[in-house]
């Protein structure tokens, strides 16, 4: 028996080759459609509020037919400067049904972790890197209930007025 160090993505898949990128690409577009169900109806801007997580940030960048790019993100504050992080950038390829980072800035300390995919060639590897990173963190996101819709955004906004009231009425 052959042993290889090759890792399973995803039923029977190798890692780390092309075949396994393309999956994970498409891997990364259910996640994302799962976190984004109504695309079309989404505002540019949103944010996904779950009790007990972080507010996760997504930007619409650029609307088409057959492709959309969005920005998604974390905001830490950093000596009072927000700070994006993982602030990726993603390309969504609606005709093929995939989705891959397109670039990534630098985070939280990392000054080194800029990737462009359409300012350098990247390896297969750093590829696979990145979307394999993007891939994990949907997981997260999901598994923590992130979602982004315009009803949960409604829902957001009613609740936070009437925390509002509320505390406004505690002061009187």
């Amino acid at each position: 028996m052959l042993y290889s160090n090759k890792q399973i993505v995803h039923s029977g898949v190798r890692a780390r080759d092309l075949p396994a990128l393309m999956e994970l690409y498409e891997l990364n577009y259910i996640q994302l459609r799962q976190l984004i169900a109504d695309l079309d109806a989404l505002q540019d801007h949103s944010v996904s509020m779950v009790k007990g997580a972080l507010p996760l940030y997504l930007g619409i960048r650029e609307r088409s037919k057959y492709t959309t790019t969005l920005h998604l993100t974390y905001l830490f504050d950093q000596e009072g400067d927000p700070v994006a992080a993982p602030d990726v950038v993603i390309r969504m390829y609606h005709d093929a049904q995939v989705a891959e980072i397109i670039s990534r800035g630098a985070g939280r300390g990392r000054h080194d972790a800029i990737y462009d995919r359409f300012h350098h060639r990247y390896t297969l590897e750093a590829r696979w890197r990145v979307n394999r990173f993007l891939h994990k963190w949907l997981g997260y996101c999901l598994r923590h209930g992130h979602a982004f819709s315009p009803a949960r955004e409604q829902l957001s906004e009613a609740l936070q007025a009437l925390e509002n009231e509320t505390a406004v009425s505690l002061e009187s």
